[in-house]
């Protein structure tokens, strides 16, 4: 994946005109609460752009949170709005990165969070260096909760397409590793009004 196009994308376009916008990420927000983690837990959020995720993670307590993307320019969107909010970000780490080749602390997080990154993942290289990624840093037990376009949602996002995926064919993907704990489908509007659908799932890491 091209930095300099994620970079362009950030650099001329709003935060909330983005197709993957959401004013609350609801969803995503009750997966974690259900999981019952520690406010001390390690949660990274890959792709994270300029999502207003983080912002409710703070608020809600959450201590150890690390923010990676390819666009420093997104981040640096991210961490002027919560200097705006006086919401106290000095325990982020941020991470400006591939995430499938950057290298992260063995068996360190508590959760993996990736909405609409993993679908640009086209290639079978691309995919298993992602998911090498994840085993090596997850800790046993630990979570990773994915959100890629369901197998009936959009072919592109942001002018580059997508790979879409049914429950069968990630499972598929993610082989024996890890232990599917709950899935759902989940109809995005994207700010213009147009309905996506993301396929929402969450697993346990054996190892």
């Amino acid at each position: 994946m091209s930095r300099n196009y994620w970079e362009e994308v950030y650099q001329s376009k709003q935060a909330d005109q983005v197709s993957w916008y959401q004013q609350q990420p609801s969803q995503t927000l009750a997966i974690i609460e259900s999981l019952n983690l520690p406010l001390d837990a390690k949660l990274i959020d890959v792709g994270s752009g300029a999502s207003l995720l983080i912002d409710y993670l703070l608020e809600a307590g959450y201590q150890y949170l690390h923010v990676l993307d390819l666009s420093e320019t997104a981040l640096h969107t991210t961490h002027a709005r919560l200097c705006t909010k006086h919401l106290d970000g000095s325990h982020i780490h941020w991470l400006v990165a591939d995430v499938c080749t950057v290298e992260l602390a063995p068996q360190f997080f508590d959760v993996w969070h990736d909405r609409a990154v993993f679908h640009f993942m086209l290639t079978e290289v691309q995919q298993e260096q992602y998911l090498h990624n994840v085993r090596q840093t997850l800790k046993p037990s630990g979570y990773l909760i994915l959100s890629t376009f369901a197998e009936d949602g959009p072919t592109q996002c942001s002018g580059l397409m997508v790979e879409r995926y049914s429950l069968a064919k990630l499972s598929h993907k993610l082989d024996k590793d890890f232990i599917l704990l709950r899935h759902e489908i989940e109809l995005h509007i994207t700010p213009w009004g147009t309905e996506q659908k993301f396929l929402n799932t969450i697993w346990q890491f054996r190892n």
